[in-house]
């Protein structure tokens, strides 16, 4: 298991297949994450907590 880079939460290396750029470690952003989220290729910041 690896770790998001942003949150530190604990995500499957399949996650981290599909959603993590091939030159990064872990992903950047992840499902736990309250303040970041994915937007097509790029992050950004929630526009609203979940």
């Amino acid at each position: 298991m690896r770790e998001c880079t942003n949150c530190g939460s604990s995500v499957s290396d399949r996650y981290v297949r599909v959603f993590a750029p091939d030159e990064t470690d872990g992903p950047r952003v992840c499902p736990h994450c309250e303040d970041l989220v994915r937007d097509g290729g790029d992050v950004r910041e929630a526009r609203a907590t979940r």
